[in-house]
């Protein structure tokens, strides 16, 4: 096995399955290697395992604009803009709502 960051978090993943962050390491290794739609998968399982992970959100959703599925962004930055609100991590949902406002949508 090389020892490439990639390889790194794999290992790392194999004693800490249930560990969010690295999931989300995983996710943007593969986006490096522009293997976006196992990103993608990725990221959208840990939506589904662990919905609490704010960051998941975001890059999910800008992963999804690249590979032109705008509506799922949008999708996913909503509900990443309520579960920031809910974290009260204000500079997220921010973040959020400049990635919906770049995409013409206007919530509340």
């Amino acid at each position: 096995m090389s020892n490439t960051r990639l390889d790194q978090i794999l290992k790392m993943l194999e004693t800490h399955p249930s560990d969010p962050f690295l999931h989300y390491a995983t996710a943007l290794e593969y986006e490096k290697l522009e293997q976006y739609e196992r990103a993608i998968e990725i990221l959208e399982k840990l939506l589904l395992t662990q919905s609490e992970y704010l960051p998941t959100y975001y890059k999910t959703g800008q992963l999804h604009e690249l590979v032109g599925n705008s509506e799922r962004a949008i999708e996913l930055y909503l509900e990443g803009k309520k579960l920031a609100r809910i974290q009260k991590d204000f500079k997220t949902e921010g973040e959020l709502s400049e990635a919906l406002m770049l995409l013409d949508v206007f919530d509340e």
